[in-house]
């Protein structure tokens, strides 16, 4: 079996911070293959749990498989919210610039089609950001949100008057306060370049949507409505029976689930047939 290889890279993000980029290809020197972009979620980072497990296997199945942390991600490198500054004015319409870099990064180094692969919110932005990218050939959400304001209401007031909401990294019990960015961005583009649910209706390519029927996060129910909103016969419902948001995967990686391997196979296969 082909051994993939890993190199690093550092882009500016769309707030001007870092893009920390991880690039893994089995491919000799000088080939040109597809890439997948991998999105992750609202509290995850490139190096969590299953996303170094899924680009590798991409790269030894044919793919130039990219992960990166978003610039307001709050992770520098390894597993550690230590950038709070940046994780506290995040805001989805810079994570979506940040999507279109890495698209950008990938053209430019020889790809030969793009595939994007997303999780939580990084499926939110996947789906706006294939929506509007005819270079984009492929999609893949897990767990996708529909849209980014994932509070109740009264957090929401809560926020809005205390100019700040605290979310708990639960694996670390960090609090990570987040600052009216994030808000008042929803508020300004929810039904615009932010409505994922109309973003969904202009997805013409190959999409599959898998969500884990236990999910407790994003409500399986999601799935569907971003199915129902696809017009396209090439948009794929997978609902796993008993999954939960991350399909029982956890961090640190301690070993894979029967969830998780159904998901990357069905992940794989779409993307081989497509790019």
């Amino acid at each position: 079996m082909a051994t993939a290889r890993l190199a690093k890279a550092v882009l500016k993000g769309a707030d001007g911070g870092a893009l920390r980029v991880d690039v893994r290809t089995a491919a000799r020197p000088g080939d040109r293959r597809p890439a997948v972009v991998i999105c992750h979620g609202f509290k995850g980072f490139k190096d969590w749990g299953f996303f170094p497990k899924l680009a590798e296997r991409l790269a030894v199945a044919g793919f130039t498989a990219i992960s990166f942390n978003f610039s307001g991600s709050g992770v520098s490198e390894g597993d550690q919210f230590d950038e709070l500054d940046r994780w506290g004015h995040q805001k989805p319409s810079t994570d979506l610039q940040d999507v279109a870099t890495m698209v950008d990064y990938a053209i430019e180094t020889g790809a030969t089609s793009v595939g994007l692969v997303g999780h939580s919110r990084g499926g939110g932005l996947a789906i706006l950001h294939a929506a509007s990218d005819p270079r984009v050939k492929a999609l893949v959400t897990w767990a996708s949100v529909d849209h980014f304001l994932r509070w109740p209401e009264d957090d929401i007031r809560k926020w809005r008057r205390d100019g700040r909401i605290d979310v708990v990294n639960t694996r670390t019990g960090q609090v990570l306060p987040l600052f009216k960015d994030a808000l008042d961005d929803a508020d300004r583009n929810a039904a615009g370049s932010l409505n994922v649910t109309a973003a969904a209706g202009r997805i013409t390519i190959p999409w599959l949507i898998a969500h884990g029927t236990a999910d407790r996060s994003v409500s399986p129910e999601i799935g569907k409505v971003l199915k129902g909103a696809s017009k396209s016969a090439k948009t794929e419902l997978l609902l796993v029976e008993g999954a939960d948001h991350t399909f029982g995967i956890k961090h640190p990686w301690a070993g894979s689930t029967a969830e998780f391997d159904a998901v990357l196979d069905r992940t794989v296969r779409l993307l081989a047939g497509s790019l």
